[in-house]
C-alpha cells in the first residue's frame, strides 16, 4: 500500500521557496470544511472586485510557469511508476497537494485554509492481455479497479456467452465443464455487479462487450471480494465470437491482468475568503490528481493552476460574498474527493453554498469552448444562469461556443445531487472534433480535442495557451460576478436538496469512466 507520509525533500528542492511549507497536515486526522490553518496576517483590501480588473491581472506567462513547476512535481513519481504522474498515492500527487497548500498559505490571511483527508480506493494495472481463439481483440482494455487474474498470471478457459445482461447471479450458472470466461453485454446494471455475479458463479474472468458503437472505458467501482479480472471490448471485436458461440463453436480463451487495488488516504484542499458573507458562498473547484498513465498537465493541471492564479489575484480585492476554492483529490478514481466533501456537509453548510462551478481541462490543444448544458428544468435553479453567464462572456469576446452534456463526468456531480446550482466549462477530452467544430474553433476535425488525454504525452507541450488564457479570464469573470453580488441569482430552497437527490439522473458516468 502506498503511503501519504513519504518525505518530499526532492520536491522542495525542485520548487524552491514557493514550496517551502512542509506537509504535516497530511498525517493529521480527517478534517472538515470548517477546520482552518492560518499562516500569516494581512489587511483586507478595500477595493471591491470587478470582472474587468480581475481579468486584467491574468497573465499566461504565470500560468505556464506554474505548469512547469507542476511537471517537475510529476517527475517525483518516476522512480515508482517509471514516468511522471500525479495519481493519488504517488509522490507526484503528494507534491501537488503540498504545492497548492503552500501557494495559498503564502498569500497571507486573506483565506482560511483547510485540508480534508479521507480514505480512497485506487487501482493500477501493470500489464494485461486478452486472447480469444487465436486473436487479440484490439479494443480489449482492463476495467478500472479490476482485480488481477489468479496469481497475477494467465488463466485459460472456454468463452461462454451470457444470454442476459449479467445483472442476476443466475445469469452465470456454471455447467461444471471446467474453467470458463464470461462474455456478457453492457447494459441495465453496473459493470461491478456483472463482475461480482460472474465471480460468485465461478468464472475466472469476465469480458463486457459494448452494446453500442465503440469500446468500453469503464470501472468496476467499489471493490467486492467477488469481483474477478474484467475486460471491456467493443461491439465490433465481440461480434465474431458471439456468432461462433451461438453456432455452438467453442472459443478457447486466455486472460491475464497484473493489477493491484489499494485503499490509501489522500487530501482535498479548501481555501475560503475571510471576507464576504459566509452565509452566501460562491464555490469553484478543479481536481489536483492525474491518472497513473501520465502527468496530467492539461487534465487537470490546467484547471488547478487557473484556480491558483485567480485565487492569487483575488487577494487584491474585497468581496461581498465569500469565495471558496477547492482542489479535489481522487477525481480520476471516480470523483472521490468531491463526493466525500459534499457527503460531510451538514444541511446548513450545504445551504451556504449558493453555487458551484467546475473547471476541468482548460487548455486542450485541439480545443473547443465548451459549456455544460445546465438547465433549470432538470438541474437546481440557477444552473441555467451559470450556463448563460459563460455563453454571454464568449459572445462578448466574439468567440464561438458549444454546449456539452451535463452527465456526471466531473466534480460537479455531487453538488448537483445535493441541490447546489452548478455549471462549468471545458475544452474537450477524448471526444472527436467535428468538421463544423473545426470551422468554429480551428484545429483538426476527426481528432480528439485532447489527443494526449489520459496519456504520458499530457505534458507541457499539451497546452493551448490561447484557450487557457481565455478560460482563466472567464473563471476570473465568474468569480468576480458572483463575489460582488448574488442579488439576481436564485435563492436556495430548503427542500431543493431532497428533490435533487430523488430526481432521475443519467447514471452511465460517475467520473470519466463508464460505470454501466
Amino acid at each position: 500500500m502506498r503511503s501519504l507520509s513519504l518525505p518530499l525533500p526532492v520536491a522542495l528542492s525542485l520548487l524552491g521557496s514557493a514550496c517551502a511549507f512542509q506537509i504535516p497536515f497530511l498525517s493529521t486526522p480527517d478534517n472538515h470544511p470548517g477546520k482552518h490553518n492560518t499562516i500569516f496576517s494581512t489587511p483586507t483590501p478595500a477595493t471591491p472586485v470587478t470582472s474587468d480588473e480581475l481579468e486584467q491581472l491574468i497573465n499566461p506567462d504565470n500560468l505556464f510557469r506554474r505548469a512547469e513547476q507542476l511537471f517537475e512535481i510529476a517527475k517525483l513519481s518516476i522512480e515508482e511508476y517509471g514516468h511522471p504522474t500525479r495519481v493519488i498515492g504517488s509522490k507526484g500527487h503528494l507534491g501537488t497537494v503540498d504545492y497548492i497548500y503552500s501557494t495559498i498559505a503564502d498569500l497571507g490571511d486573506y483565506y482560511s485554509l483547510s485540508n480534508q483527508t479521507f480514505a480512497a480506493v485506487t487501482g493500477n494495472v501493470f500489464e494485461s492481455r486478452l486472447v480469444l481463439g487465436h486473436e487479440v481483440p484490439k479494443s480489449a482494455a482492463p476495467m478500472g479497479l479490476t482485480p488481477p487474474t489468479k496469481n497475477r498470471g494467465p488463466v485459460y478457459g472456454q468463452l461462454r456467452l451470457v444470454s442476459h445482461y449479467g445483472c442476476d447471479e443466475h445469469d452465470f450458472e456454471s455447467d461444471g465443464k471446467g474453467p470458463w470466461i464470461a462474455l456478457v453485454s453492457r447494459g441495465i446494471c453496473p459493470f461491478g455487479t456483472k463482475s461480482a455475479n460472474a465471480g460468485k458463479a465461478g468464472a475466472i474472468a469476465v469480458i463486457i462487450y459494448n452494446n453500442e458503437k465503440g469500446g468500453v472505458s469503464g470501472t468496476l467501482g467499489q471493490p467486492s471480494k467477488h469481483h474477478v479480472a474484467t475486460f471491456g471490448i467493443s461491439d465490433t471485436d465481440a461480434a465474431p465470437y458471439i456468432e461462433k458461440l451461438k453456432g455452438g463453436h467453442p472459443v478457447d480463451s486466455i486472460a491475464f491482468i497484473d493489477a493491484i487495488v489499494d485503499t490509501i488516504r489522500t487530501t482535498n484542499i479548501i481555501a475560503q475568503t475571510r471576507g464576504g458573507d459566509p452565509e452566501n458562498c460562491v464555490m469553484l473547484g478543479g481536481h489536483s490528481d492525474s491518472v497513473a498513465e501520465g502527468p496530467g498537465i492539461n487534465d487537470d493541471g490546467s484547471g488547478s493552476i487557473s484556480l491558483l492564479e485567480v485565487a492569487t489575484q483575488l487577494t487584491r480585492f474585497s468581496v461581498t460574498n465569500c469565495v471558496r476554492f477547492a482542489w479535489w483529490a481522487g477525481e480520476e478514481e471516480g470523483l472521490l474527493g468531491s463526493d466525500y466533501y459534499v457527503a460531510q456537509l451538514s444541511a446548513a453548510e450545504n445551504q451556504r453554498i449558493r453555487l458551484f462551478m467546475d473547471y476541468d481541462m482548460m487548455a486542450s490543444p485541439n480545443f473547443a469552448f465548451q459549456i455544460y448544458n445546465a438547465t433549470d428544468a432538470v438541474n437546481p435553479a440557477g444552473s441555467q444562469q451559470l450556463r448563460e453567464l459563460y455563453a454571454d462572456y464568449y459572445e462578448a469576446q466574439s468567440l464561438n461556443h458549444t454546449l456539452i452534456p451535463f452527465d456526471g463526468r466531473s466534480d460537479y456531480d455531487a453538488f448537483l445531487r445535493s441541490g447546489v446550482p452548478s455549471g462549468g466549462i471545458a475544452t474537450g477530452a477524448e471526444g472527436i472534433k467535428t468538421a463544423a467544430e473545426a470551422e468554429m474553433f480551428g484545429g483538426s476535425a476527426g481528432e480528439w480535442f485532447d489527443p494526449c488525454y489520459h496519456q504520458l504525452c499530457d505534458n507541457l507541450s499539451n497546452l493551448d495557451m490561447v484557450a487557457w488564457e481565455v478560460n482563466t479570464k472567464l473563471i476570473a469573470h465568474s468569480v468576480a460576478t458572483y463575489a460582488r453580488t448574488l442579488e439576481d441569482f436564485p435563492k436556495r430552497a430548503d427542500n431543493l436538496a431532497a428533490k435533487s437527490m430523488t430526481a432521475p439522473r443519467n447514471e452511465v458516468y460517475h467520473g470519466h469512466k463508464l460505470i454501466m
